[in-house]
């Protein structure tokens, strides 16, 4: 009854709604109201500087990361990649640079501002501040403890296990279901590896590509985050239900006191962040925090720290970046507490537990991990990671991630559910209003551009979708045909 009240005044709310909001579907419309009817007094602040000069530096990254990191061509990847901090049609209107001897891109503006993007080794490339020459912190290097690669069988290296294909399995039907990621061309689909009950069934990579080439993976990095922090718990150093130790929140009448872990990865702190993602963003209100995070050069645990709330912790669910920021926040403070080296904390807690060589973690020129969505991967080592999940969070008989982990990422964030929503769980998606033609329990991690990797428990398998950002639409309708074939073929182990 109460619920229906709610409601009842939420769409009365939104019959006063701008006129500009006319076009917006009911629910859309319901939800914003929503979000209206339980907003706090506080205020945006929006982020400083030239949204033009953004784009440049944001397409600076992108294009240093896919020429020293990925290795594609630059030309290919101005035309192709990361179109999410660099927007294609800004693009026209700066030009750019790739200084190779350096190692570094220049993209200029038509006032002459120029914005640099440097490589700086084993974390990938990061855009400098205007009139900085280097970051703000020392790049270290990180090297891998897993033995050679090529003599170790899968998972931990590529040696795959003889055998023949899985004799429940029809293998013409899978070999179809693979090549249809790929159809048409205009896919742009990178990279596609399928396993069933942790054993490579399917793979194939476009020219170029191949098994260890890293991958722009964008929000893909936010499961990444969610796991790191599950490392975390697992130790004992944090807990799903405890207020998030950020320093800047703790003052005594602080509201942002009461934002537990648990909201933060559920994408329902509450905090002030506008994001283009949100149902009622218009871009001529400035730029958003969402993309500051990434191209502002500036502290990024920072910025976000200290916006102040917008709703009550748990109450609205939001898809903003604050959150996964303040993750990576709560995950530096936690390992240079215990006196362990932030940087190779991941290949440490995690990679070489799970045989990932691949990855490479991007940062802000103070040196922190920007895992919203900075980091590269290759297909290979995102089949790892959904894997780990596929197994409850235990790799090689031993617990990686806490007991009941797994089914809180899984599970449905209560905000979001109360937004009627059933999309979202812990920093993964989850497939509730059957967007994709798998289960609905399913869930995935994903990234701007079309990068995915899908968790199917109910069918034991893992679907690691990779591909270039100016294909990322008609891909997304390739991997739909792929899931569906799959689905023919792979059994539900629920009805065996």
């Amino acid at each position: 009854m109460i619920r229906t009240i709610a409601l009842t005044l939420a769409f009365v709310f939104v019959s006063a709604l701008s006129n500009a909001q006319d076009s917006l579907d009911d629910q859309t419309r319901l939800l914003i109201a929503r979000a209206a009817s339980l907003e706090l007094k506080t205020k945006s602040v929006l982020p400083p500087g030239d949204p033009l000069e953004h784009h440049a530096s944001g397409f600076a990254k992108v294009l240093c990361s896919a020429v020293f990191v990925t290795g594609l061509d630059p030309e290919f990847a101005a035309e192709n990649i990361g179109y999410f901090t660099a927007p294609y049609e800004e693009r026209a209107k700066m030009k750019w640079r790739v200084d190779r001897e350096k190692r570094a891109v220049r993209v200029t503006l038509p006032n002459g501002v120029t914005r640099t993007a440097k490589f700086i080794g084993d974390l990938g490339c990061l855009t400098l501040p205007r009139g900085e020459n280097s970051p703000f912190f020392e790049p270290p290097n990180i090297e891998s403890r897993l033995p050679d690669v090529a003599t170790t069988e899968w998972p931990m290296g590529d040696v795959l296990p003889g055998g023949g294909f899985p004799a429940d399995l029809d293998a013409t039907l899978v070999a179809k279901a693979v090549d249809a990621a790929f159809e048409p061309e205009d896919a742009l689909t990178a990279a596609y590896v399928v396993t069933w009950k942790g054993r490579i069934i399917g793979e194939r990579y476009r020219d170029g590509i191949t098994v260890h080439t890293p991958l722009e993976s964008w929000s893909m990095g936010k499961s990444l985050t969610a796991t790191l922090l599950g490392t975390l718990i697992k130790d004992g150093v944090y807990s799903l239900d405890q207020p998030a130790p950020i320093p800047e929140w703790q003052n005594k009448n602080d509201p942002r006191k009461k934002i537990r872990i648990a909201d933060i990865l559920h994408m329902s702190s509450g905090l002030r962040f506008r994001a283009p993602h949100d149902p009622d963003f218009d871009p001529t209100d400035g730029y958003p925090d969402h993309r500051y995070v990434y191209t502002g050069a500036v502290n990024s645990f920072e910025w976000a720290a200290k916006r102040p709330l917008q709703w009550a912790p748990n109450t609205v669910g939001r898809y903003r970046n604050s959150d996964p920021v303040a993750a990576n926040y709560l995950i530096r403070l936690a390992v240079e507490r215990r006196g362990g080296d932030y940087h190779s904390f991941p290949q440490r807690a995690l990679f070489d537990k799970l045989g990932m060589r691949d990855m490479v973690l991007e940062t802000d020129p103070y040196g922190n991990f920007l895992l919203q969505g900075y980091e590269f991967g290759a297909a290979r080592d995102w089949s790892r990671l959904g894997n780990l999940y596929l197994q409850d969070g235990v790799w090689n008989g031993k617990r990686v991630l806490p007991r009941g982990f797994v089914d809180f990422v899984s599970t449905l964030a209560p905000a979001w559910v109360a937004d009627g929503r059933p999309i979202y769980g812990g920093f993964f998606w989850i497939n509730g209003t059957e967007r994709f033609p798998i289960p609905k329990d399913a869930y995935y991690m994903a990234g701007a551009g079309g990068q995915y990797t899908i968790i199917i428990p109910s069918h034991d398998l893992v679907v690691v979708r990779m591909g270039h950002y100016k294909g990322s639409s008609v891909g997304f309708e390739a991997l739909r045909k792929s899931l569906t074939l799959l689905m023919q073929t792979v059994p539900n182990r629920r009805r065996e």
